[in-house]
């Protein structure tokens, strides 16, 4: 006896099905899949015509996914996720990536997508194993230089991604996640000292320093150096927690992540001075020469899908 299996033309018919549902329209699906409309559209109907399904009709306020579509969406998301699923096994089959992956981290998991990057991993690699080293940005290219790390995150002002480390000794693959600011922050009641205030009146005011390997450091040394002027540091701290601390122990003046700057402002009134920002990026970084290694280059991959 000879079977005949039935089969669609195309997964990717599946997809567009799926999506649009998901959207809620042939426009937002496009953008999802970087397709055209048009090849959304046609998609949908090769997938219409291979089952004899009505899986969408027009109503007044647009698209709607009609009876048959919706009978059949729970089914089509099982397939899709299913062959998500084979794909992950066929790619740990074939590659058997696994070994040892030591990252270099700085700021706090959360920032960093740590958690997301170190759950994909294990999840498409359970043979590798990783292991952590906290810093400051500057160590990550001390680790590097030394071979004490595989990779690492970095913060950097915009235009200052590192493409070499610091003695120009070696050559860098750096891969850009995120651009974000620094705000000036300062204790609370200390709003009417910094509203208005410029760099140079800034820097009459107390500062709380890091060491010179911090992206804060190297950041604020930048711009100070631009306006002819120095900060008054009376402290140094080498933590971002610390430093908080000591801003709300009214101590001084600090950068902080603007995020957190203005969770801690409406938190516990610390200061935020207005009228300064500092742009910075946060990028992944490692030797240029190790970045073909296969475990390298899964990290990367697994990273891109957590930004």
């Amino acid at each position: 006896m000879k079977f005949y299996m039935d089969r669609f033309s195309n997964l990717n018919n599946l997809l567009a099905f799926v999506t649009v549902a998901r959207e809620g329209s042939v426009s937002r699906a496009a953008e999802v899949l970087s397709l055209t409309q048009p090849a959304i559209s046609h998609q949908i109907k090769r997938l219409a015509d291979d089952t004899g399904l009505i899986l969408f009709e027009r109503s007044p306020s647009g698209l709607q996914i009609a009876a048959d579509g919706t009978a059949v969406l729970a089914k089509a998301e099982r397939v899709l996720d299913a062959m998500a699923e084979f794909q992950r096994s066929a790619r740990r089959q074939a590659g058997q990536v696994g070994g040892l992956l030591r990252l270099g981290t700085i700021v706090d998991p959360e920032f960093i997508r740590l958690g997301r990057l170190l759950a994909g991993l294990r999840r498409e690699h359970p043979l590798v194993e990783t292991r952590l080293r906290h810093g400051v940005s500057g160590d990550i290219m001390t680790w590097l230089k030394r071979g004490q790390i595989d990779a690492g995150f970095y913060l950097s002002a915009p235009d200052e991604l590192p493409l070499r480390t610091p003695d120009g000794e070696h050559e860098l693959h750096t891969v850009s996640l995120a651009q974000f600011s620094y705000r000036v922050i300062a204790p609370a009641g200390w709003q009417d000292q910094v509203d208005g205030a410029d760099w140079p009146a800034l820097a009459c005011l107390p500062w709380i320093g890091t060491p010179n390997l911090s992206v804060h450091h190297r950041l604020l040394s930048r711009i100070f150096a631009q306006h002819g002027c120095q900060p008054d540091v009376v402290a140094q701290v080498d933590q971002e927690a610390s430093m908080l601390e000591m801003v709300r122990s009214g101590i001084g003046l600090s950068l902080c992540r603007e995020s957190v700057a203005l969770h801690h402002q409406h938190a516990s009134g610390l200061a935020v001075c207005p009228s300064v920002a500092v742009p910075a990026s946060l990028s992944f970084t490692m030797l240029a020469r190790e970045q073909k290694r296969p475990i390298l280059i899964e990290t990367l991959r697994v990273l891109s899908q957590c930004w």
